[in-house]
């Protein structure tokens, strides 16, 4: 009942959020948001970590802002495309990296979406260092017309609600059930017959085909596709996320990206807040230090709080929850029992 509540909250949340925050703002949040929870899918429910999800974002990206802009295909088809091609890449990869595991499978994601870098960096379709400009929104069902932020928010916010309930229904079904097996104790899972290598490949390819949405999502949001989100660093960031709010929960990549992305973008804005109200002139350069303040804030999560931000809140509830015995209790019990 109390997530029940909560989901509704969050939804009233952020149907009202577009009339008092910027809407391109959320819309990106939104993006990010849905990358992290694709991403925690198969790290925190699977157990495996992937250096290589900026493949399947960025190339979602470029598949969609080409079929879109170039072949004048679409907002729909531009986005089913990225997805389609970001399942491929997540199959293909998957195969390849599967076989490994621990550190080797995170250094085979690494390798083969940097294989992928230097290719999107080749090709003419991508526009090389200058990337993929001008990508239009075009209409929804071929109707309704999506340049105006606020119809286009709420589009965004349906796809990733309708992302978020699938990675819900993904993690409380039996499938779910057998990846958490998997996490847990892999030897155990296998001995009890589940073939483990086609659970984990199929959780890699539904948690590439999701990035692949976001990612193709954005670059409808922002009218372009660049290198950066294909590069390695990308990858980092959504690990990042993930950390910060809280591995292995429902909620937690969520909250991650408000706060990554947030301060990505408002930072400076704070800096000089800080400035006036301190007269520390220093303030106003923290703006351009947001790799330093997002690298302190991973230091601070791993030393302080290293379930996160959602993961913290859930443990301490538990706390909160646990029934304290006193030694009258336990008294009352043994004579009970005697």
């Amino acid at each position: 009942m109390n997530k029940k509540v909560g989901y509704a909250i969050a939804l009233a949340a952020a149907l009202a959020a577009p009339f008092v925050i910027y809407p391109v703002f959320l819309m990106k949040v939104l993006c990010f948001a849905l990358f992290a929870c694709a991403f925690n899918l198969l790290i925190g429910f699977t157990g495996l970590l992937s250096f290589g999800h900026a493949a399947f974002f960025g190339a979602a990206g470029y598949v969609a802002g080409y079929v879109i802009k170039s072949m004048e295909l679409p907002f729909e088809l531009g986005v089913i495309g990225g997805v389609v091609v970001a399942a491929l890449i997540g199959l293909v990869m998957g195969m390849l990296a599967i076989r490994r595991q621990g550190i080797y499978f995170t250094m085979i994601t690494l390798a083969l979406a940097q294989m992928l870098f230097f290719v999107f960096l080749q090709a003419p379709f991508t526009g090389g260092e200058d990337g993929l400009q001008g990508v239009p929104r075009g209409k929804l069902l071929g109707m309704i017309s999506l340049e105006n932020d606020m119809t286009l928010y709420y589009v965004v916010l349906a796809i990733f609600i309708v992302g978020f309930a699938l990675i819900v229904r993904t993690v409380h079904s039996p499938f779910g059930q057998v990846l958490k097996a998997v996490k847990e104790n892999e030897p155990r899972a296998i001995s009890l017959g589940y073939d483990v290598d086609k659970y984990k490949l199929l959780a890699f390819v539904l948690s590439a085909a999701l990035s692949g949405l976001a990612g193709a999502t954005k670059t409808v949001v922002l009218g372009f596709e660049t290198l950066t989100d294909v590069h390695w660093s990308m990858s980092g960031l959504v690990v990042l996320m993930t950390l910060v709010g809280g591995l292995g929960t429902l909620a937690g990549p969520v909250v991650g990206a408000i706060v990554i992305i947030a301060l990505e973008n408002k930072l400076g804005d704070l800096g000089n807040w800080l400035a006036t109200l301190t007269s520390i002139e220093w303030f106003r350069s923290i703006g351009e230090s947001v790799t330093i303040v997002t690298g302190f804030i991973f230091i601070v999560c791993v030393l302080a709080f290293r379930r996160g931000i959602v993961g913290e809140l859930v443990e301490l509830g538990k706390k909160k929850e646990k029934p304290v015995s006193t030694p009258m209790t336990a008294t009352v019990i043994k004579t009970m029992e005697g």
